[in-house]
């Protein structure tokens, strides 16, 4: 195994200068307040409903409990939710945690988004909304999900952890659907370090979602059940020194990205992207000819102490809680022999390059 280089793993996040972050750390020191809506926390609100172009955006602890109080806010506690099971394991676990049944629907082969030409045979009378996953930050067919949902009375609930920064035909993609649910976990490209949000469609909704992430209260007044959602003005912090950097970071991920591609074209299958979609180069997924195609390039580059990831594995279907099996071979399929490289704005040419070469070697 190769030693004398640095490990290069499949993300790593950016931090802003040190300075730029004590900055906003000295205003909580000012203000005395470390949470519960405070000053940073709105400011941050503020500023990324505007650079997303929404209305009712609200930031949160974290992407899965945004989906769950998303669930919540919508009144859907119990019944089927059509979903994917190409995604995180948190698609899945949050509709289980609201006390519903997840319904699988496979995905496109093309870019992996769930199949809306699937959908209309998995309604039942049960059914009661619609989750799909902006996989990888691609676009679903969201008029044809919308044109369902409005045909039989569905809500729709976005999976949006990836789709920060990627914009359909003009439109945030986090500007689509009931409620539309983002991650700023810290391996995403935009961060604070832990963190969520969600973009809420209705105003009577929004400020019911409001109350749910409040614990269901104001002051001493109580009016539903809620759970402890709210964000501290240390992550805030964290939002707003990596604000500004938001364009920097996709228009490096856009350049290694295009490396990959000049690289690898012809080798590996890439996934469709959407007409009227522009890209957040959230991640570089490579589908494999077969596992042990996969795996053999992960030994190559893990000896090489380059640790690329499975990402998703693997198909949700499978999980092993599950009450029942639902058959969902193209996404079964894909989950076996899909990757993604290593990709975040401080990863240097040089190292893109050697990645490349080594899969090419192995392909």
């Amino acid at each position: 195994m190769n030693t004398t280089k640095e490990k290069i793993f499949i993300t790593k996040p950016f931090l802003p200068p040190k300075e730029e972050y004590f900055k906003y750390v000295e205003k909580i020191y000012e203000n005395d307040i470390l949470t519960n809506q405070g000053p940073l926390l709105k400011e941050l609100e503020e500023k990324l409903s505007s650079y997303l172009g929404v209305k009712n955006f609200q930031y949160v602890t974290n992407g899965t409990i945004a989906l769950q109080i998303a669930l919540k806010a919508l009144g859907i506690d119990e019944g089927e939710v059509i979903t994917t099971p190409f995604s995180y394991v948190a698609t899945t676990s949050s509709v289980l945690w609201q006390g519903c049944k997840p319904v699988f629907v496979d995905i496109e082969p093309d870019n992996f988004t769930i199949d809306v030409n699937k959908i209309e045979e998995k309604i039942t009378s049960e059914t009661k909304a619609i989750m799909p996953v902006h996989v990888f930050g691609y676009a679903c067919d969201i008029e044809g999900i919308q044109k369902i949902a409005d045909t039989y009375g569905l809500k729709v609930i976005y999976d949006a952890a990836h789709a920060f920064g990627s914009v359909y035909k003009g439109k945030s993609l986090l500007d689509y659907g009931d409620i539309s649910c983002c991650s700023f976990h810290a391996t995403k490209l935009y961060h604070t370090v832990e963190g969520g949000a969600c973009v809420v469609k209705d105003d009577e909704v929004n400020k019911k979602l409001d109350l749910i992430k409040r614990f269901g209260c104001v002051g001493e007044e109580h009016f539903t059940l809620g759970i402890n959602a709210k964000q501290s003005e240390f992550h805030a912090a964290m939002g707003l020194a990596n604000f500004p950097y938001i364009g920097k970071i996709i228009a490096r991920r856009k350049e290694i990205s295009q490396m990959y591609d000049k690289a690898l074209s012809g080798l590996v299958q890439r996934p469709k992207r959407q007409e009227g979609l522009e890209y957040n180069y959230a991640y570089y997924p490579v589908v494999f000819k077969s596992e042990d195609e996969l795996l053999k390039v992960f030994e190559m580059l893990n000896e090489e102490g380059i640790y690329p990831r499975r990402y998703f594995y693997p198909s949700l279907n499978k999980l092993p809680y599950l009450s029942e099996r639902q058959s969902c071979p193209i996404s079964e399929d894909i989950t076996s022999r899909i990757a993604n490289l290593p990709l975040y704005p401080n990863l240097k040419d040089e190292a893109v390059e050697r990645i490349a070469n080594i899969v090419k070697e192995v392909l």
